[in-house]
């Protein structure tokens, strides 16, 4: 670890500023006009530079992301996006420098595309908003609308809403170029050909129609003018992406102008000049067509420091508890690193301070020692932390901790457990083989090997040791492709016992009474979610000794003269059996086990079934406590099964939590949404463990461990062992050379989906979810509007129902303006959405009247939130979907659009199914823009069941809702680009067991399952797709094969936004013929 930090020191102490080392990883590129100037992000502010490069100068200078330059057209001004306020909006600043002035408001992404002619507009694309004729899927942040907004500020204006990404206007100002967005798919993936790549289109604002430009069933992107009706874009045509030019009258002839390899060409801008700008490999070129490319670079004078050291204070934020065996202390990691503190509040001690993941703890038996994994030198080792001297008791006030290594090697190893005799460690190797180290001659042995458990996060895996350091525990299927069942090991690597034999699925199996009762959760009689296995769960017991299982059944009265009996017995016989020097209540108690009619000794220990979390009984078997969300929030219940008494032991109202429990069963030590508390087991009683510290966070370290992260999990829980083919090893080397370059997550994030996009795969790339205190959320009002209405006030085209203004006594109507919101007139200076930030569930007077009557109204409401909307609009979208299918097959076809797939869309669509459709003839089954989830064996069974058998109650012959031979009605499937994971899955089984027709447009080849892991900056998620599939008896995986539609219909823009769903309408058409 020390020659780590070492190089960490050495790659964050150099000052990579000097005027001799050229900038790398620059972003977003923009040449001004005239082709002299480039603007562009580097390290979250804008600067401009010779567009021959030399020294660049700082447009802004600040804490907050700047990035997005665009130029007006006479070179004055550059527009760009910063997220200043909690979100991206739109600024304006003079190219010059100088004091940037906001444009927009609303807390929805706004990203600059272009000016206008004549300078005095600034276009943009933005999530918010939408034309009510509109009858597409509902999905602002797919769509990216087009708006206008003075230079000045004030109202805006929607010029667009086919979902347009990086817009160009010709000179004119007529016609615009854009790149479409038409699925989920990561921006950065490459290499992959399907439908939902992205394509260039025209369109013309005059004639308003829209004009398709690229034909390439890759990656089409980033379209700007040339000359005339000449344009240029990126496609990945001839392999890797390449600068091309084509023209709008003759897309089809084409012209390569660049020929990189291996590493694309992004972020194209062109002057009005004719000089292009674009980067490739993190550098920045320019070309001048028929001239030679020439690389720019790029210095700066200032010495930014790239150790970026803050000192933060750690008051939550805590995670995987470990107690001490005398309950005075707990340990716990923040931040990937860890933290010891009293439970009495006497202190909180930093033990770890290193940019790498620290985790998976446990105290040794003394509480002297504190083991740990650590993931650093490429691999998962397991250390441990010691109190050296040894008149200090207290890892929390301890003035010397070492850290020195138990497990070390190439290989992954982690999550070790101390042997209660301490002798013994049991641990994970290469996450799926489970052994169990002596630490006094250091020999290991397998107690389970590989591929009898999978382990798909770090830490996820359940075992302990039984009270006696002989055995293990674990949940497991023994390889097969069944439920996990609890396994005894032998800890001398003899052969496993499996103690259970259910069908439904058993996890983290813990031991009590000494080693007599064994427990763990099952979800055998709790509620199911069909998709993803249990959603209640109940805890259950095994009891591995007759004798004890016996004395568990006595009631409370007979147990009570069951030992008094036996102490009778014991004291005639004490002298005998007792010595000085011992006692009855620490004689050794051998573990007994009797594995024959486990069956007949288990016992349901809960009560009722609950969605249970962390789980754990007392020692003497008494007392079962556990977290449980029985309404919408966790609390902790205590069930005593003696008596069958249950009772919420503390009231937590929590999100989630782990739980621990003393040695004694007096006391509960909980973690509730990264929260500390002790409780007292015998009156509820909650005591806050504080946690007082400080964490000297090095960001570029924490970064630089997070690449290299991801860069070795990669070929270890990729679903191909073999990458599909990606040299791994030269893209980790050549994508890290750029960490010096940045210090932010925005463009961290393009570095690790840019690398992971490498492997061509769905559900990889990163996801940034950047936090602000106090950032900007404008609540919205219920309300469509006329977005392309430029008077003062808002145009109401629509009242939502369900939305503020849904009531009875509201004057609210289509048509009405709205002039005021809290006092404050609407002119075209203002932007409505400056008025409605903060204003969620807040009392807002908002004034209106009927431009026909003149009449003037006044009401106060309350704003909802863009994710209330967005239900709404959904709502009304299959309502309009139902009604469109209603009236267009005169109410023999059915609809029902299933938006995910999980537990909730699959109720709703039973219910919709077996409800308002059951007696339609057949059955319209839309999935489009579904992303996924884990459906499609219950949806299948769903529209495939048969009827046999006919109920007649009191000889009443009831009319069937399925046809008369039982068979399932007939059903169509809508498809689209939009769906994703298992929503291809699912029009994939389909279509082989030849249900219906698909209908629609071409599905990529992305059913491949994904487990999405936080990194240890929270705001940083990465997919890794470990779980291929493939057809019952084939050897070919679905990932990466696009699936074909029966009836192939693209519906058209000028359509769909006008309120005709050409697919929709071609399903009712094909489900009329074959009702005929």
């Amino acid at each position: 670890m020390r020659k780590l930090l070492f190089l960490f020191a050495i790659l964050w102490g150099q000052n990579l500023y000097a005027q001799s080392t050229p900038l790398l990883w620059i972003q977003q590129p923009a040449l001004s006009p005239d082709g002299q100037w480039i603007a562009f992000e580097f390290k979250g502010n804008l600067y401009k530079v010779s567009s021959v490069g030399g020294n660049a100068t700082p447009l802004t200078i600040n804490g907050a992301y700047n990035g997005y330059p665009v130029w007006s057209h006479d070179g004055k001004e550059i527009a760009f996006a910063s997220d200043r306020f909690g979100n991206f909006d739109v600024f304006i600043m003079p190219a010059s420098g100088g004091e940037a002035r906001r444009l927009t408001f609303n807390s929805a992404k706004d990203i600059p595309y272009d000016f206008s002619p004549d300078n005095s507009q600034v276009y943009y694309g933005t999530e918010a908003g939408d034309i009510y004729t509109s009858v597409r899927f509902p999905s602002p942040s797919l769509f990216t609308k087009l708006f206008r907004v003075s230079i000045n500020g004030g109202s805006n204006i929607m010029i667009n809403s086919a979902g347009t990404e990086y817009v160009h206007f010709n000179k004119e100002g007529t016609m615009f170029l854009f790149q479409d967005r038409k699925g989920y798919e990561d921006p950065y993936r490459k290499h992959h050909q399907s439908a939902v790549t992205r394509d260039i289109w025209l369109f013309d604002l005059q004639t308003k129609a829209y004009k398709k430009l690229s034909d390439y069933a890759g990656e089409d992107r980033e379209p700007v003018w040339g000359n005339g009706n000449d344009f240029y874009y990126l496609s990945e045509r001839n392999g890797d992406q390449n600068l091309y030019k084509s023209n709008i009258v003759n897309p089809s002839a084409l012209t390569q102008l660049t020929f990189f390899e291996k590493n694309p060409v992004r972020n194209l801008s062109r002057s009005e000049t004719g000089t292009i700008a674009f980067t490739q490999g993190g550098e920045l070129y320019t070309l001048q067509e028929g001239q030679s490319l020439r690389k720019i670079n790029i210095e700066l004078s200032a010495d930014f420091n790239n150790n970026e050291v803050k000192n933060i204070t750690v008051k939550d934020g805590a995670g995987q508890i470990a107690v001490s065996p005398n309950g005075k202390e707990i340990a716990y990691v923040i931040r990937g690193e860890i933290y010891v503190s009293s439970t009495n509040g006497a202190g909180t001690k930093r033990i770890t301070n290193t940019p790498y993941q620290e985790g998976m703890l446990q105290f040794s038996p003394d509480g002297r020692d504190l083991l740990y994994s650590v993931e650093h030198e490429q691999s998962w080792d397991i250390y441990k932390a010691s109190i050296v001297k040894k008149n200090e008791p207290y890892f929390f006030s301890a003035t010397i901790i070492s850290q020195t290594p138990v497990i070390e090697s190439a290989k992954d190893e982690f999550e070790g457990k101390y042997s209660p005799d301490g002798k013994k460690i049991a641990y994970l190797e290469e996450r799926n083989i489970l052994k169990v180290r002596n630490l006094d001659n250091g020999s290991t042995v397998t107690v389970l090997p590989e591929g009898n458990i999978f382990s798909f996060l770090d830490g996820d895996q359940d075992f302990c040791w039984s009270p006696d350091s002989k055995h293990l525990l674990i949940a497991s299927s023994l390889g097969l492709e069944s439920s996990d069942n609890v396994v005894l090991l032998n800890a001398d690597g003899s052969k496993p016992v499996q103690l259970t034999h259910s069908g439904f699925n058993i996890s983290n199996p813990q031991w009590t009474m000494g080693g007599q009762m064994i427990y763990f959760k099952s979800g055998k009689l709790g509620l199911k979610s069909s998709p993803t296995g249990p959603k209640q769960t109940d805890i259950y017991g095994v009891f591995l000794n007759k004798a004890k299982f016996d004395r568990f059944l006595l009631s409370k009265n007979d147990l009570k003269l069951f030992d008094e009996m036996k102490q009778i017995d014991s004291l005639a016989n004490v002298s005998k059996k007792i010595s000085k020097n011992d006692s009855l209540s620490h004689e050794k108690q051998q573990i007994v086990l009797d594995f024959d009619h486990l069956d007949d000794r288990t016992l349901r220990l809960s009560l009722s079934s609950a969605q249970i979390g962390d789980f754990k009984m007392s020692p003497d078997g008494e007392k079962l406590y556990y977290l449980a969300r029985y309404d919408n929030r966790v609390d902790l219940w205590m069930t005593t099964p003696r008596t069958h008494d249950n009772k919420k032991l503390t009231q937590l109202d929590a999100g989630s939590g782990s739980l621990e429990i003393s040695p004694d069963g007096k006391t509960l030590y909980l973690e509730t949404d990264g929260y500390l508390s002790q409780i007292d087991t015998e009156t509820g009683n909650k005591t806050a463990i504080n946690i007082n510290s400080t964490m000297e966070l090095h960001s570029e370290a924490e970064r630089a461990y997070i690449y290299e992260h991801i860069v070795k999990e990669i070929p270890k829980r990729f679903f191909d062992p073999n990458l599909q083919g990606v040299d791994w090893t030269y893209y980790g080397n050549f994508y890290r050379k750029f960490l010096p370059y940045i210090n932010n997550n925005y463009d961290f994030n393009v570095l690790i989906s840019e690398l992971l996009g490498e492997l061509n795969s769905s559900h990889t790339g990163g996801s940034y979810y950047p936090s602000f205190d106090n950032g900007d959320q404008t609540a919205t009002l219920g309300l469509l509007f006329d977005q392309k209405y430029e008077g003062s006030g808002l145009k109401v085209m629509e009242v939502l129902p369900g939305g503020p203004f849904d009531l009875a006594d509201s004057k609210m109507k289509k048509g009405f303006i709205i002039d005021e919101i809290n006092g404050t007139s609407l002119t075209t200076e203002i932007d409505p959405a400056k008025l409605l930030n903060h204003q969620q569930r807040i009392q807002t007077l908002i004034n209106f009247h009927d431009p026909k009557t003149k009449a003037t109204f006044e009401e106060s409401i309350r704003p909802i939130n863009k994710n209330e909307e967005n239900s709404l609009l959904y709502k009304r979208w299959t309502n309009l979907m139902e009604h469109l299918t209603d009236s267009l097959s005169g109410g023999k076809i059915g609809y029902v659009h299933i938006a995910g797939m999980d537990e909730a869309n699959y109720r709703l669509t039973i219910d919709q199914v077996e409800g308002r459709n059951s007696t339609k003839k057949a059955l319209i089954i839309d999935t489009r823009f579904n992303a996924g989830g884990n459906l499609h064996e219950q949806l299948i069974d769903l529209f495939t069941e048969k009827v046999t058998l006919h109920g007649r109650p009191q000889g009443h012959i009831l009319k069937p809702t399925s046809p008369e031979d039982g068979s399932a009605k007939p059903t169509c499937l809508l498809v689209s680009e939009g769906n994703y994971s298992d929503a291809f899955n699912f029009p994939y089984e389909y279509k082989r067991l030849k249900i219906g027709k698909l209908i629609g447009m071409p599905v990529a080849g992305t059913g491949t399952g994904v487990f999405w892991e936080r990194q240890i900056d929270e705001t940083l998620e990465i997919g890794l797709p470990m779980i291929s599939l493939s057809w019952a008896g084939e050897t070919s995986i679905m990932e990466n094969h696009q699936l074909e539609p029966d009836i192939k219909i693209q519906n058209d823009y000028e359509q769909i936004l006008n309120g005709h769903d050409q697919q929709l309408e071609a399903a009712i058409k094909q489900m009329l013929i074959e009702i005929k």
